[in-house]
């Protein structure tokens, strides 16, 4: 089958990478405009775009997307993975058998942009994999395969959506499978629908009245990306891993106690978290240990 994907982030890559070794044919990837990164805000183009570049694969980047109806006239399928954008129904529909995506949760549950994010958020344990015949809603299509997975209790949303990527080249390959056999996919039901929306800066903010367990599903959620963080003399600070604290110690809410080489930040309802892993404003991220190699915490002294 001739496909074109469209797809921005690494959790493409896997599938991406077995569609080039499969007897399918990518005929170009569909990926988001060059940004700035880094320090120096170079022009950088995405994970996908990078790939294909590598692989000498075709790519587009339309600024209108009335540009990809021409070419997708050409293709039998169109294949997206967290591509970024909503695309209209008469793009999806152009290819000979429509259009699919790849989305990581069990539909209908956790529709939109952040379905991992949102789950860990919500102490769910555990999520998977759909890939639906897309339509004109927001991931209402109907499902050709879904496939369950676990979370690890202590893992963070980036570790959770590299695992289902490499779920992705075995569900996406039965689901061609099952459109080349001209196979029919299931109405999503109505019951248990739910939304995961994009994370802002301001939501992955570490609320520290709230108790340690929100808190360490937050920090989970949210890492790596947008990161939660919290203010030290008055800098912004990433916490990417935290553990429980003991319930004695009696600290006052975003207090911090260091001793014995760690550091325990108090919580609401008197409970408390041990941070493991931080990125201080402008530097790289380190262990807690590093970090306390350099600094000079005060008594007394807080977070937020």
């Amino acid at each position: 089958m001739r496909l074109a994907v469209a797809a921005t982030p690494n959790v493409a890559i896997p599938t991406l990478d077995w569609l080039c070794s499969s007897e399918h044919e990518i005929a170009f990837v569909v990926t988001q405009a060059d940004r700035p990164a880094g320090r120096g805000k170079f022009m950088t183009p995405t994970a996908v775009g990078s790939w294909a570049m590598e692989q000498g694969i075709e790519i587009l980047k339309p600024i209108a997307i009335s540009e990809l109806l021409g070419p997708l006239r050409a293709v039998d399928l169109l294949l997206t993975i967290a591509f970024g954008t909503i695309l209209p129904i008469e793009v999806l529909s152009t290819p000979k058998f429509g259009s699919v995506n790849m989305h990581f949760s069990l539909l209908p549950k956790w529709r939109g942009a952040a379905p991992v994010q949102r789950a860990i958020e919500n102490g769910d344990t555990g999520g998977g994999i759909t890939v639906f015949a897309m339509d004109k809603g927001m991931d209402t299509g109907p499902i050709f395969l879904q496939r369950e997975f676990r979370f690890p209790s202590d893992a963070s949303s980036g570790e959770v959506l590299e695992a289902l990527a490499n779920l992705g080249p075995e569900i996406v390959s039965k689901t061609i499978e099952m459109i080349s056999r001209g196979e029919a996919s299931t109405p999503q039901q109505e019951l248990g629908v739910s939304y995961a929306p994009k994370v802002t800066k301001a939501q992955a903010e570490i609320q520290w009245a709230s108790n340690a367990e929100q808190i360490i599903r937050k920090i989970r959620a949210f890492t790596p990306e947008p990161g939660a963080w919290t203010t030290w003399r008055s800098s912004s600070f990433l916490i990417s891993r935290a553990t429980f604290g003991p319930g004695s110690l009696g600290l006052s809410i975003g207090e911090l106690l260091v001793r014995d080489g760690v550091i325990a930040v108090g919580c609401g309802g008197g409970s408390s978290i041990l941070v493991q892993e931080l990125t201080p404003a402008g530097k790289k991220k380190m262990s807690a240990q590093a970090w306390l190699n350099g600094a000079r915490i005060e008594t007394g002294e807080r977070f937020g």
